[in-house]
């Protein structure tokens, strides 16, 4: 066959960010295998023949860091011809977003480690992933203002002030506390759970759920969150 009828080859990659106290981070996984054996870079591997995309972007995280159940999402197709030293290869790459204390990485298969790095942080990435990174982040940055993904990356009982250094964080703003609360909260999508933090050495705050159910019948409706 001439390479004028040879297709490239195909790939996912996840970019799967996570919050903490510290700030946002990104999970990363140290190659194995060449090209860029050593090298860190973003979960993901080639598509099966007979595989969906998704299906192979939670395969691949799975196998790689032992994430599973994550929210994910499509962020781009990258299809530069010069991406991948092998060959012409296209990636179809998603984000991903988690509390890292719900979940534990462990590296497997072709992934010699996994960690997680502080965005701004992490270490020279392989192939074009640090420009995937990147998109991502931008891509974040625009959803969460108008999308409650953002609760992803929350416990699942969390505090107004959780809920606001998560915004802060993404937009890398500071927020009025007074005007964000006051917007949060007139929503309507947030439960009082009737508890408060524990073991803190100052008043504890009153702990929130953020209310799913409310927000897809909203959202059927026409209903569009906005902060």
């Amino acid at each position: 066959m001439s390479t004028a009828h040879r297709s490239p080859a195909l790939t996912v990659d996840s970019v799967v960010f996570g919050l903490d106290d510290e700030g946002l981070a990104v999970l990363l996984v140290q190659r194995d295998l060449p090209p860029f054996e050593g090298c860190w870079a973003l979960p993901g591997g080639y598509v099966r023949l007979g595989e969906g995309l998704e299906d192979a972007a939670r395969r691949e995280l799975e196998e790689e860091t032992g994430l599973r159940g994550v929210f994910l999402e499509q962020l781009y197709t990258f299809g530069d011809p010069r991406r991948d030293p092998r060959g012409h290869t296209v990636t179809v790459a998603y984000y991903a977003l988690v509390n890292i204390r719900d979940h534990r990485v462990r590296a497997a298969t072709d992934a010699r480690d996994a960690s997680w790095f502080r965005v701004g942080d992490a270490p020279p990435l392989a192939f074009d992933h640090g420009h995937i990174v990147e998109v991502a982040l931008e891509r974040l940055k625009g959803k969460v203002r108008y999308r409650p993904v953002g609760f992803e990356l929350l416990p699942r009982r969390f505090t107004l002030s959780q809920l606001q250094h998560l915004y802060e964080t993404i937009l890398q703003t500071p927020l009025d506390k007074r005007n964000f609360r006051k917007k949060v909260l007139r929503l309507g999508l947030l439960v009082d759970t009737g508890k408060r933090e524990q073991g803190v050495p100052r008043r504890p705050a009153r702990l929130y759920r953020f209310d799913k159910r409310k927000y897809r019948a909203l959202e059927k409706q026409g209903f569009e969150f906005s902060l």
